[in-house]
C-alpha cells in the first residue's frame, strides 16, 4: 500500500485542475455568513483558499496537506497556519473550526481511513459548524457509458451519494444534503434532479 505522500505527489493534475476556482466559489455560496475559521483539507497549492480569501478577506484559513512541497507553495497572505499531516489525525483542539472544506479529497483516502477522517472533521468542527466536501460521482452516466471508474491512480476509494449521506448521519452530522458539482454545474446549476448527470457532487453536513 502506497503512502499518501507518494500517491498524491505524482498527481500533478490536481495542481492545475481548471475547475478548482469555480469549486471554491461554490463552497463559498454554502458557507454560513458568520464563519470566521476554516480548515481547508487537502489544500494543495492554495488556489482554492485564495478564492475564499478574496471573497472574504476576514477569513482565517488553515491549510492541511500531506505533500510538504505543496505546503511550501501556499500563499502566506491567504493561510494563517499550515499543517503537514493526515486528516485521520488532525492536530487541532476539539471545536476549532466554523467550517471544514475538502474539495475532491476523500477519494484520495483508503477506505479504512474515510470514517476516521469524517470523525476527525466532526471532532474539530465547532457546534453549529459546517462540513463541505466534493468527490467524483460513481453514478456519473458519462463514466458508465465509457465503462470507466472513479478508481485509479491517486483515487483509492469511491463514494456513492446515498451511502455517503448515511455515513455522515451515522457519524453524527445533521442537515445532510447533496448537490451536483463539477463542470456540469456550469450549465445545469447544482440542483438539477438527475444527479447522475454530474461528474462530481457536493455534500453538505452540519454539526448541531
Amino acid at each position: 500500500m502506497q503512502s499518501y505522500e507518494s500517491l498524491n505527489e505524482v498527481c500533478i493534475t490536481s495542481e492545475t485542475d481548471p475547475f478548482t476556482e469555480e469549486r471554491y466559489h461554490q463552497f463559498y455560496r454554502f458557507l454560513p455568513k458568520e464563519v470566521s475559521t476554516v480548515l481547508d483539507v487537502g489544500c494543495n497549492t492554495g488556489r482554492g483558499g485564495r478564492i475564499l480569501k478574496v471573497l472574504n478577506p476576514n477569513l482565517q484559513i488553515v491549510g492541511l496537506e500531506c505533500v510538504k512541497a505543496r505546503l511550501e507553495r501556499l500563499p502566506k497572505e491567504v493561510y494563517t497556519r499550515t499543517i503537514c499531516g493526515y486528516s485521520t489525525e488532525i492536530p487541532a483542539e476539539d471545536n476549532s473550526f466554523d467550517a471544514i472544506i475538502a474539495g475532491e479529497f476523500i477519494e484520495h483516502l483508503y477506505a479504512q481511513d474515510v470514517d476516521k477522517t469524517l470523525a476527525e472533521m466532526f471532532r474539530t468542527l465547532k457546534i453549529g459548524g459546517r462540513l463541505l466536501l466534493t468527490t467524483p460521482n460513481p453514478n456519473d452516466i458519462k463514466l458508465r457509458l465509457r465503462k470507466q471508474s472513479v478508481l485509479g491512480g491517486a483515487h483509492v476509494s469511491q463514494h456513492f451519494p446515498d451511502a455517503l449521506k448515511i455515513k455522515l448521519k451515522m457519524m453524527g452530522y445533521s442537515n445532510v444534503k447533496v448537490y451536483g458539482s463539477g463542470k456540469t454545474s456550469r450549465y445545469l446549476g447544482y440542483t438539477f434532479p438527475l444527479l447522475s448527470l454530474y461528474g462530481s457532487y457536493l455534500a453538505i453536513a452540519d454539526k448541531r
